[in-house]
């Protein structure tokens, strides 16, 4: 966590390896023009046959995938990720449910079947773990970094009257420092983060994901109904390209390019 200053800084930083499973924590990472924060959303959970080609990966939406909008019961797995050698652990009431090198069939075989076991009720088909070369399972079709202020949740607190988890939002970057609503005010700009460049191109529109706590996995919360009655909108957070590459860490200052 970052202590306040008298700018905006980077209060928190995430990525997410496998769609729709637990963030992973970062110090600080690389940004490189064009493309999303390292390994996040490299890896997706298929949800029943989509025609997915990794030789030729191409965008699908969420709904294809297990996720937290409909499949809240996976915010109770706890996951994480080695880079170095693709391999994801998955723990489940505090013991080891399943591990495997996400590269290799027989690792993400491993995953798969307490997957399907764990989900059982809930799939279409055979759940799939998918990767493609340089591709990214993001909401969106583009490659972006997505942003959300901590005074926009804040004035969500103040409305609902209840603590949220800022991890509901499952953002890459938090974002301490700013006025409440001040991201909106940057679509179509340049901002710096660090050592990096990027340009805010989108508002984020939240989906019934938020309402899931991502520590107890209960749907205890009506977020977009609560933007939409009290602001008049369902959005929180930004999305914004890389255009300018970059070292980014926690407490890093942000300012306008």
């Amino acid at each position: 966590m970052a202590n306040a200053t008298d700018g905006p800084v980077i209060q928190a930083l995430y990525r997410y390896p496998v769609k729709g499973l637990s963030p992973q924590p970062l110090p600080r990472t690389t940004l490189a023009v064009g493309q999303t924060v390292p390994a996040d959303r490299l890896y997706a959970i298929e949800n029943g046959p989509i025609g997915f080609d990794p030789a030729a990966p191409a965008y699908f939406p969420k709904q294809r995938f297990l996720m937290l909008m409909r499949n809240e019961r996976l915010a109770a797995l706890k996951t994480d990720y080695e880079e170095a050698t693709h391999t994801l652990t998955v723990r489940f009431d505090g013991k080891d449910v399943a591990r495997g090198d996400l590269r290799t069939a027989e690792g993400r075989a491993a995953v798969e079947a307490f997957l399907a076991r764990y989900c059982a009720d809930e799939l279409r088909g055979p759940p799939k773990i998918l990767y493609g070369q340089g591709h990214s399972f993001s909401d969106v079709a583009r490659k972006v970094v997505s942003i959300v202020n901590l005074a926009s949740v804040a004035a969500l607190e103040t409305v609902t009257g209840a603590a949220i988890d800022p991890l509901r939002f499952r953002a890459n970057v938090y974002v301490q420092g700013w006025t409440a609503w001040h991201e909106f005010d940057l679509l179509g700009r340049e901002i710096t983060i660090g050592g990096a460049r990027l340009k805010v191109v989108k508002r984020i529109v939240r989906c019934a994901a938020t309402n899931v706590d991502p520590q107890t996995g209960l749907r205890d919360m009506t977020i977009p109904q609560t933007l939409m009655r009290n602001f008049d909108h369902m959005d929180c957070g930004v999305y914004a390209e890389v255009t300018g590459a970059g070292d980014i860490a926690v407490g890093d200052t942000i300012a306008k390019a």
